[in-house]
C-alpha cells in the first residue's frame, strides 16, 4: 500500500511536470514543498450520516418536504439575486450558505424566507457586491407577493363588502 506522503510527492512531481511542459524540473529550478490537500470521496466536507439525519428529519419533517423547502429557498435566492442585479457568484454563494445552514438547523424552527434573505444579504457582502438590507427585504417582499399572487386588501374584501352593502340597503330601505 502506498503511504499518503508518497501519493502527495507523486502528485507534486506530476504538477512539476505539467508546469514545466511535461519535462522534469532541472537542478537549477527550485521546487517548493508547500504541503498538500488530499481530496477524495472518503473525506468530503459533510459526512454521510449528517446528510441522512438532518435536524429537520429528526424533528419529523418528511424528506420530500425538506427537499421542496430547500428548492424553494434556492429559488427565492436566485430570483432575488436577479432582481437585485447581483452576479451569479453571489447568488450561488447565498445558496451554499442557505444549504449549509439547514444541515445544522431545522426547517421547523427556522423560517425559510427569512434565512434565504439573510443568506443572500451575506453572500452579496462576501462577494463584494453589497446591497442595502432595505433593498433585499423589499425584493423578497415583492417576490412573496408575486409568488402567492396576493390581491390588495380591498380586492380581497370586496365580495364581503358587497354582501354587507346589499344587506344594509335592504335592511334600511
Amino acid at each position: 500500500m502506498i503511504s499518503r506522503e508518497t501519493r502527495c510527492s507523486e502528485k507534486r512531481s506530476l504538477h512539476v511536470q505539467l508546469c514545466f511542459g511535461g519535462r522534469m524540473a532541472s537542478a537549477r529550478q527550485k521546487v517548493y514543498n508547500y504541503g498538500s490537500v488530499f481530496i477524495s470521496l472518503e473525506n468530503c466536507i459533510i459526512p454521510a450520516d449528517k446528510l441522512e439525519k438532518t435536524p429537520s428529519a429528526l424533528d419529523g419533517l418528511p424528506s420530500e418536504l425538506e427537499t421542496d423547502l430547500r428548492i424553494v429557498g434556492c429559488e427565492y435566492i436566485q430570483t432575488a439575486g436577479i432582481l437585485l442585479k447581483l452576479p451569479q457568484v453571489a447568488m450561488a454563494t447565498g445558496q451554499v450558505l442557505f444549504q449549509r445552514f439547514y444541515f445544522s438547523k431545522s426547517f421547523i424552527r427556522h423560517d425559510v424566507e427569512v434565512y434565504a434573505m439573510a443568506s443572500l444579504f451575506l453572500a452579496a457582502k462576501i462577494e463584494e457586491s453589497p446591497r442595502r438590507i432595505r433593498d433585499v427585504t423589499n425584493v423578497f417582499h415583492h417576490i412573496k407577493q408575486r409568488r402567492n399572487q396576493k390581491q390588495s386588501q380591498y380586492a380581497k374584501l370586496r365580495p364581503v363588502v358587497d354582501i354587507f352593502k346589499t344587506q344594509l340597503a335592504t335592511g334600511i330601505g
